[in-house]
């Protein structure tokens, strides 16, 4: 059975701290829905089940999902789960939806993702989380003034999610910078690489092709991080952020930049699809996951999930049209498509795919221009090479999106 994508919608992709502050992951997370719905001419009580994810969690909504069916017209009598799993949540809900289809258990779902990094969840020194549960549970004066005696002014602050590793305790950047330079990453490509994104996604924004997936929340109807204007020359400008010294090459301007946003996607089985009259953007062929040593490289999963999904398929570099590749970090890109091109020594069974051609890489802008909020960007992923295969009219497409925890989610989608 196969699962076909009909639709979906995202919000405007948004610099963090700006026009969605106001915003709660859970309101972008609804938008999307309701705005997938719209645009795949689907009806809420059509609709089977969701999977929802979210990376930035709030431990108020134990299932955050079942709240966006609670407060949008989905027919509450659906199971809604929430996800989590850093940069590949989005492709986790698409795939628990199409393993769902895949298996006869339902015939269609939404699978989705949303972030507010505007507005995430804050949580208090560790001390101080223990002193207050203490506090919740004293019966007696006494008990209560024994503990505020333990009270110390630094509790009163709270303490933002960290973007640190918890096996390494390094953030992303850091261990993007050992990678850059076990690889030998230049600066310089990594600038080309942010500039093209830029490139392709100015060009994409202008003839309107990223506005098919984009329903406008707050009279805001683009995203607003796209540079038109810039250059390698005003990248090459950026100093490094990570690493500071001479070696560090990572700039705001070849990272992912801190974003708001959300996606959905709606996904049927053909047979539902074509019973419905739905129109089939694109079918979801194939999912892998791969899994390494952090050592290996954070974000240098996808050397594996990429090469095991095509070889499983029996694809080659020329009999795939379109690649989308997450751009969390321009030397993230370079350094897989180094392992791609050539092995992997640390990996010696892996079997290179061969040369990606720039023709077919990220032709309307990655992550570093339109932004990655994390859980959406899944799905931003998975509607933007559906459309661009249907325009360009193309057959096959696959997407490779790393994540922290040395995970990655490989995925092909094909309108044969």
């Amino acid at each position: 059975m196969r699962v076909a994508i009909v639709g979906g919608a995202r919000t405007p992709f948004v610099k963090a701290a700006g026009v969605f502050s106001k915003h709660h992951f859970l309101d972008l997370a609804i938008h999307s829905v309701r705005g997938a719905l719209e645009r795949a001419g689907v009806k809420a009580e059509d609709i089977d089940e969701i999977a929802y994810s979210t990376v930035l969690l709030d431990p108020r909504m134990s299932n955050f999902a079942r709240e966006i069916v609670l407060r949008t017209d989905l027919p509450n009598s659906i199971g809604a789960h929430s996800l989590s799993n850093n940069c590949i949540s989005g492709l986790v809900a698409a795939n628990w939806i199409v393993d769902s289809i895949k298996s006869g258990r339902i015939r269609s779902g939404i699978a989705g993702g949303a972030e507010s990094m505007s507005r995430p969840t804050l949580t208090f020194h560790p001390k101080a989380e223990k002193l207050f549960i203490a506090l919740s549970r004293a019966r007696t004066m006494g008990q209560r003034l024994g503990l505020l005696a333990q009270y110390r002014p630094k509790y009163i602050f709270p303490i933002p999610p960290s973007p640190k590793e918890p096996s390494t305790g390094l953030t992303m950047g850091q261990h993007c910078e050992i990678t850059t330079k076990e690889f030998k990453v230049a600066r310089e490509l990594q600038d080309e690489i942010a500039y093209k994104s830029h490139a392709n996604a100015a060009k994409a924004q202008e003839s309107g092709h990223l506005a098919q997936d984009i329903i406008s929340l707050d009279g805001v109807e683009h995203d607003n991080i796209i540079r038109a204007d810039t250059s390698v020359e005003k990248l090459a400008k950026l100093r490094p952020v990570f690493d500071r010294s001479e070696a560090g090459s990572l700039t705001a301007g070849n990272s992912s930049p801190l974003t708001d946003g959300a996606s959905a996607v709606c996904l049927v089985s053909e047979e539902e699809a074509k019973s419905k009259g739905y129109e089939i953007l694109g079918f979801v062929e194939g999912i892998e996951f791969s899994a390494i040593d952090p050592d290996d490289g954070l974000l240098m999963a996808p050397g594996l999930a990429l090469p095991k999904l095509m070889h499983k398929h029996g694809l080659s570099v020329d009999s795939v049209d379109r690649f989308e590749v997450h751009e969390a970090f321009a030397a993230q890109v370079a350094a897989n498509m180094d392992v791609w091109e050539n092995g992997w020594s640390k990996h010696p069974d892996m079997k290179p795919i061969g040369k990606i051609p720039a023709e077919k890489l990220n032709v309307n802008g990655g992550s570093i221009a339109i932004g990655h909020p994390f859980a959406a960007t899944g799905g931003r992923l998975m509607l933007a090479l559906a459309r661009e295969l249907k325009r360009s009219s193309t057959k096959k497409g696959v997407i490779s999106v790393c994540a922290a925890g040395a995970m990655a989610c490989a995925m092909l989608i094909s309108r044969d």
